[in-house]
């Protein structure tokens, strides 16, 4: 584990984010991921042929896939029959994830997008595509977040397979629910017209895992038992893993400009459209982060394990959401575009809260326990 001793105020170690101790990389991150983003919409919009070999070769996929390995093969496997036994954490993530973030994203689409406030015109396929949005639990980029937050990679590892198994059977019934059930029955036809179903499948959501989470999962786990196997934990964990450290953020950086690049045609021709998607789905972030983080610390986790729950909670699986909204409307529909537009939003704001979460690291007082493993125990039972 990365943690070994206590953390809060006046804390200056490496994990709590010292600017002192970090390096080049770390320490100017923001600056390089939104170099990236200006890099990635310059060439989609001076170049726009690049979309085409991009999606081709599956530049984007592989990107996160490869960022995804490394919070993987770090990740302590035995620790995870534990994590699966702490019910107060999967319960209140189960909440989190399939109670309190579709209802509050469907809330945010209606507000913004069903034409029943006053200045903001009915846009019945944004409306859908935040929907498809909401629906989607978020199954990749969370790791990364977590890492650079210095969360708990067993938890967060755990939590992600455990959202992952309940949305392979919940994703189509959400999408039907908050799609096309719930928007007549509120008065709201228009937002549906024309359309009677979704035909969304198990097998769509379950290809979508395996590519986006099966792959580098595997490869964590068996890198990690061949490596402790051969050479000892002391040397996987000291010698092996900082080498493949670097892999998530160079990768972060690379799907960022080739992501951004697709769409940068799109982002130059219609900037308010983008912005006008791009509120709700901010105020989602930010109002699901903070909700479930103070719910994490309410239940008396510790740090790495808050911040694994709320990020696991304020984050979304992008990648299931376009590829539905494609395979439903088409690759040039709105619903593609708004859910497209989604990771765009997702890449700035929630590396700003990777920042509010060190700075909650290093101002609150987060008790005698440093690492997610250790908060099983309920602080009523004292």
């Amino acid at each position: 584990m990365r943690n070994t001793h206590d953390h809060g105020p006046g804390c200056d170690c490496e994990s709590c984010g010292d600017p002192r101790s970090m390096d080049v990389l770390d320490k100017y991150l923001t600056v390089w991921i939104f170099g990236a983003m200006a890099v990635g919409v310059g060439l989609g919009y001076v170049a726009p042929s690049v979309t085409g070999p991009i999606r081709d070769l599956h530049l984007v996929e592989i990107g996160l896939v490869v960022m995804m390995y490394p919070p993987l093969a770090k990740a302590d496997y035995a620790q995870l029959p534990t994590v699966f036994s702490n019910w107060r954490v999967l319960g209140l993530s189960l909440v989190q994830n399939w109670l309190i973030g579709p209802t509050l994203m469907f809330g945010l689409a209606v507000v913004f997008f069903s034409g029943l406030v006053p200045g903001l015109p009915a846009r019945p396929e944004y409306f859908l595509g935040l929907v498809f949005i909401g629906m989607a639990r978020c199954i990749a980029m969370v790791l990364v977040w977590n890492e650079l937050a210095d969360g708990s990679t067993e938890y967060v590892t755990g939590l992600v397979a455990f959202n992952s198994l309940f949305q392979i059977v919940t994703y189509g019934v959400y999408v039907w629910v908050f799609g096309l059930v719930l928007p007549p029955l509120l008065g709201m036809e228009t937002l549906v017209a024309g359309i009677t179903a979704f035909d969304v499948t198990p097998m769509q959501v379950f290809e979508a895992i395996v590519a986006f989470l099966g792959i580098p999962f595997a490869g964590g786990i068996l890198t990690r038992y061949v490596g402790t196997r051969a050479k000892g934990e002391e040397w996987y964990d000291e010698a092996f893993v900082p080498r493949i450290d670097p892999l998530t953020l160079v990768a972060l950086l690379v799907t960022v400009i080739v992501m951004f690049a697709t769409q940068g045609g799109n982002i130059v021709a219609a900037p308010g459209d983008v912005l006008l998607i791009a509120v709700p789905l901010t105020i989602y972030f930010v109002v699901m982060f903070l909700v479930s983080f103070g719910m994490g610390r309410g239940i008396g986790a510790d740090y790495s394990t808050t911040t694994a729950i709320g990020f696991t909670a304020a984050s979304n699986n992008f990648e299931l959401a376009i590829a539905v909204a494609v395979a439903v409307f088409g690759v040039g529909s709105s619903v593609a575009f708004a859910t497209v537009v989604g990771p765009l939003i997702e890449v700035p704001v929630l590396l700003a809260l990777v920042n509010v979460a060190l700075y909650f690291q290093r101002r609150l007082d987060w008790g005698a326990t440093s690492s997610g493993i250790d908060a099983t125990t309920d602080p009523t039972d004292d």
